[in-house]
């Protein structure tokens, strides 16, 4: 797989560097390099970016907003890798789902072990993208994935989605409880945004904090459910969806 990558940094020397890296890594492509967050986000819409290295400190558009810009965008959007001199922009960088923050002045070994995470990921995302053939199957028929890949940190996770039991938001995170553990998984993401990857057939939001997995419902009442040990009450507007699931068993 070869990634085609943006450079985009409004110190020359900086710009060069990271450019040069690009160009020396076998997977890697330098489809353009840029000074500007704008001239950058123009480039990114006349062509397919996979890799984005981009710097924060920029004038006009920095590196934040211009991932935030992206971050809203329906089209595919490129993985961002912050190259940046400030680390107080970590936590930021992080919310904006950066796949990695390279701290300046970095080497070639340091960049190559982020190029190498960016290579991963699109490898996981083509072969999750990649539909199984079924000769049973009907053609239009969606065939689910049976994983989800859930970024933790700067790493991606794979959660077999018969292992989760609920998924709690919180705020700016979500906590996905498994059988399998008996601590959650911690990422930062929301919980609408998470509902979206889930299959419907399986999953069911039944609170505003809360998607519950369908087939680990121990009990029902009225106004709740209990999976496990914890109850879960059903909120007003989930609740027409939630009794037309029951009515199917009722």
């Amino acid at each position: 797989m070869i990634l085609n990558c943006i450079a985009v940094d409004d110190e020359p020397l900086a710009l060069g560097l990271v450019a040069s890296f690009i160009e020396q890594t076998p997977f890697l492509k330098l489809a353009g390099k840029f000074s500007s967050a704008v001239e950058a986000l123009r480039a990114i819409h006349s062509q397919k970016i996979d890799v984005l290295f981009l710097d924060i400190q920029m004038p006009d558009l920095n590196g934040i907003e211009l991932a935030r810009v992206l971050d809203n965008s329906k089209s595919n959007k490129p993985r961002i890798i912050f190259t940046t001199a400030y680390n107080q922009f970590a936590l930021e960088g992080y919310r904006v789902d950066a796949l990695d923050y390279l701290l300046k002045p970095f080497n070639y070994e340091e960049f190559l072990h982020a190029a190498n995470k960016a290579l991963a990921y699109c490898e996981l995302l083509e072969k999750s993208n990649t539909p199984a053939t079924a000769t049973a199957a009907a053609p239009e028929e969606r065939i689910e994935d049976e994983y989800l890949f859930l970024k933790v940190e700067y790493h991606l996770v794979r959660i077999a989605l018969n292992d989760i039991l609920y998924i709690e938001g919180l705020k700016d995170y979500v906590k996905v409880w498994l059988k399998s553990a008996e601590k959650p998984i911690l990422s930062l993401t929301s919980l609408k945004s998470l509902e979206e990857k889930l299959p419907p057939k399986r999953f069911m939001r039944v609170h505003r904090s809360f998607i519950v997995s369908l087939d680990k419902i121990n009990s029902i009442t009225r106004n709740a459910l209990q999976i496990g040990k914890i109850n879960i009450s059903v909120g007003d507007q989930y609740k027409e969806s939630f009794s037309q699931f029951l009515s199917r068993w009722v």
